[in-house]
């Protein structure tokens, strides 16, 4: 009776294992749950008087890193910087940079 309730067990737990794998139990997010925000047209006037340099992102390279990396330091606070980069790239957020692609960052040097 043990090897048969160990075997019941067993096989109910590779079951639960192939369901997590296959389907998973947490939501997956995906890019069709997020709502498009419309800009409107005071934020592109606004990122067009930023003055910018374009970098091609490397492996491991943020936008703070990359930021940090042409200034020093950090020259303002992360929400602004973050606002910023996403002002001068459109459609675009700042977490999801992609390897290869150049972008605009915001120059506070002046």
């Amino acid at each position: 009776m043990k090897r048969i309730s160990l075997l019941i067990i067993g096989l109910f737990l590779c079951y639960i294992i192939y369901y997590d794998f296959q389907i998973g139990t947490l939501p997956a997010f995906s890019m069709s749950n997020v709502e498009e925000t419309p800009t409107s047209p005071d934020n592109n006037k606004k990122s067009t008087t930023i003055p910018y340099y374009e970098v091609k992102i490397k492996q491991g390279d943020t936008v703070l890193s990359v930021t940090e990396r042409y200034h020093g330091t950090l020259p303002t606070s992360i929400e602004q910087i973050v606002q910023d980069f996403e002002g001068l790239n459109t459609n675009v957020k700042a977490e999801s940079i992609l390897l290869g692609e150049t972008y605009r960052f915001p120059d506070y040097k002046q």
